[in-house]
């Protein structure tokens, strides 16, 4: 096992390296800003109001409420990466990390909004009646020929390899071991209560998994942000200083002080990117599948919804985050036992035990990282089935629930070095097909979202409004036969 280890680890170094995944990320998110004329900095404030405050387009076509997909997909998102995958970044890449993760965030925005809007603009329904789409549906029927279909099919295989790694096993290896460290929980029973809670939810489908999601999933992530908070305003003194190391060692790499071994800047970049697209999945494709579920007028209203959720993702939940690990100095603490930097996997705790009075620290990061990793597991759980549901039918989908929920167990009750290794890889390797697919469609996306946006800048504009000034567009008769007819 350790040898397999190792080759995951060379392969996944390769795909997360400096020659291909990262400038492929970087550059997609750059093209498609410049060709959607920076859309996610001139439609962000329309696209949260329609999403958290409105929440739903009356009388539009789909499974969920806007707010649902949107909820589901942040869910699938708001992870361990916001946790342990922050802490990684810094610990290996120092403060300047930070930065580098923004900069995934606000150009994976465009790739998000992006991949969201050609999730709903091809998608099609099911012989149950269930939206599904996607890149195993885009990349196929956007992009003619025998390569849009080689491009579908290792999409989908890559995706439910990933979504029992990074959206199974290691989100409930991530729960159990921090129940059986904090509370003293045994791992098995923490695996048989959340393989059980997980097909409870599975079994109804979207529709449970978007009412699950719509409930707790902003009240963890409110529960969790304002437990940073509190430590920032404490520190607020510390702040400045903590923004000037993040903007200072972006571009100059960290020296080394107390437990870190210091960092060049491509090592900055590269693990601020890597754990960057780990956290928010912008370019992955995944968040695609949520959103073709969504009860929507038009693909580009949904788009703009879905493109919020890198923004809270990152900007908002990463940051506090990495303030906190920042502010507090505990990416500089060493282990009094070995001399060497704490690892990763507990430095968040750390910070948030330093800045909070008592245990109160200690019991947030625990909290906030199961209810977290579950959410997680939920959101995967529907990733992955809509791509059964794409390679093998609709007969396969209930055999996938039951055996998703006993890989969670599994994934409970044993170590997982060899999963990380595993779920960095199929991660990269899920994101390549797809950002491939999106510079290919990126005429079609820019040209029927700025005739979308000439005509409704604001997300104002009511189901009659949209179908008047649609009247006549090509993209919008073949959306409306598409999402109709019935995939087989």
């Amino acid at each position: 096992m350790s040898g397999l280890e190792e080759l995951l680890g060379t392969i996944g170094g390769i795909v997360w390296g400096p020659f291909l995944l990262i400038p492929l990320l970087l550059g997609t998110g750059i093209y498609l800003t410049i060709r959607l004329g920076g859309i996610q900095f001139l439609r962000l404030g329309a696209a949260l109001r329609l999403g958290l405050i409105k929440r739903q387009d009356d009388g539009a076509e789909g499974d969920i409420s806007q707010f649902q997909a949107l909820t589901t997909a942040m869910a699938a998102t708001v992870g361990t990466g916001n946790i342990v995958g922050v802490a990684t970044a810094i610990g290996i890449g120092g403060p300047g990390a930070l930065f580098w993760m923004w900069m995934t965030a606000l150009l994976g925005m465009a790739s998000k909004y992006s991949e969201a809007f050609l999730g709903v603009r091809f998608r099609t329904t099911d012989t149950a009646g269930e939206k599904s789409g996607g890149p195993q549906y885009y990349l196929e029927r956007g992009i003619p020929g025998g390569f849009g279909k080689v491009l579908a099919l290792t999409f989908s295989v890559f995706a439910v390899c990933a979504c029992f790694g990074i959206g199974n096993m290691t989100q409930g290896n991530s729960i159990a071991s921090n129940l059986e460290r904090s509370f003293a929980v045994p791992t098995w029973a923490t695996g048989a209560v959340l393989a059980a809670m997980t097909l409870l939810v599975l079994v109804g489908g979207i529709k449970s998994i978007g009412k699950v999601t719509a409930g707790f999933v902003p009240a963890m992530i409110l529960f969790y942000v304002l437990g940073a908070l509190y430590i920032l305003i404490v520190n607020i003194a510390d702040v400045p200083a903590a923004f000037g190391q993040i903007f200072g060692q972006a571009f100059t790499g960290t020296s080394a002080v107390g437990g870190f071994l210091g960092s060049t800047i491509m090592i900055a970049v590269q693990y601020g990117v890597a754990r960057g697209i780990f956290s928010n999945e912008s370019g992955m494709g995944s968040a695609a599948i949520a959103a073709a579920s969504a009860q929507t007028t038009h693909p580009v209203r949904q788009g703009l919804v879905s493109m919020t959720q890198t923004f809270i993702d990152t900007i908002i939940v990463v940051t506090c985050t990495g303030l906190v690990i920042v502010t507090t100095g505990v990416w500089q603490e060493t282990d009094p036992a070995t001399g060497e930097q704490i690892s990763a996997a507990i430095m968040t705790g750390q910070a948030f035990t330093h800045g909070l009075p008592g245990q109160w620290g200690h019991w947030i990061v625990t909290v906030g990282l199961v209810l977290f990793a579950y959410s997680t597991i939920l959101g995967w759980a529907y990733y992955g089935e809509r791509n059964i549901e794409r390679l093998v039918g609709r007969g396969g989908v209930m055999p996938f629930r039951i055996l998703f929920a006993l890989v969670v167990y599994f994934g409970c009750t044993v170590q997982l070095g060899v999963v990380w290794n595993f779920s960095d890889v199929m991660n990269g390797l899920m994101a390549i097909p797809n950002l491939i697919g999106l510079l290919i469609l990126s005429g079609l996306i820019a040209r029927e979202t700025r005739h979308y946006l000439r005509h409704d800048p604001r997300l104002e504009a009511n189901r009659d409004q949209i179908e008047a000034f649609m009247q006549g567009q090509p993209g919008w008769e073949d959306w409306k036969r598409s999402e109709r007819s019935v995939h087989r």
